[in-house]
């Protein structure tokens, strides 16, 4: 019998989570299997591992075959990475010590991400609310401009047709000053001539 590591969905439509679970490799996706060894949860940002970490290392050593997206969560928690460092124990490479500082270095370097990747996405969150706020007080104030302006009574403007009027006789009486001296220049020339 061949054993498998893989994931059993679970969960409403669309909101799906997942149990990690030891199967034998014939078995239906969601039938019976031999021994349960976490829960993954893809929905929350990052998503949710929990996995009993002793049990699932046992069956990794073994020599239980792995989906891909369950080798890809046992490595995102440190399964194969510790099942790599015993397999350098038996061989005699490395100690029992030196595995276990070798790995709890890993594990804080790990952590030490997903603490990051948390309070990067807690600011990006922070400064998309101050922009989407900041955008909806430019609308407001722009749809408060609008009804101000609708609200308001036209103004009629009686006086910018008496200033036109003014300009105009202005105009006029500019015309005639240079129109009269032209009008005397021929008077003066018949004169002349007479």
């Amino acid at each position: 019998m061949a054993t498998r590591i893989r994931l059993q969905r679970h969960g409403k439509k669309g909101k799906a989570i997942f149990h990690v679970v030891v199967a034998d490799s014939r078995a239906k996706r969601d039938g019976k299997f031999i021994e349960k060894l976490g829960v993954y949860n893809p929905n929350t940002n990052p998503a949710t591992i929990d996995i009993n970490f002793e049990s699932t290392l046992k069956w990794v050593g073994t020599g239980a075959e792995m989906s891909d997206t369950a080798r890809a969560i046992l490595s995102y928690k440190g399964v194969l990475y510790k099942n790599h460092l015993l397999k350098g124990v038996t061989k005699g490479a490395l100690t029992a010590e030196q595995v276990e500082t070798k790995f709890a270095a890993w594990e804080a370097e790990k952590a030490a991400k997903i603490q990051g990747k948390i309070e990067g996405l807690g600011k990006d969150a922070v400064a998309d609310k101050a922009a989407r706020l900041k955008a909806e007080a430019e609308a407001n104030e722009a749809k408060a401009k609008a009804i101000e302006a609708k609200n308001t009574p036209a103004v009629e403007e009686v006086e910018a047709p008496a200033e036109e009027t003014e300009a105009t006789t202005e105009e006029a009486a500019a015309e005639e000053t240079t129109e009269a001296p032209a009008e005397d220049a021929p008077a003066a020339e018949g004169e002349a001539e007479a």
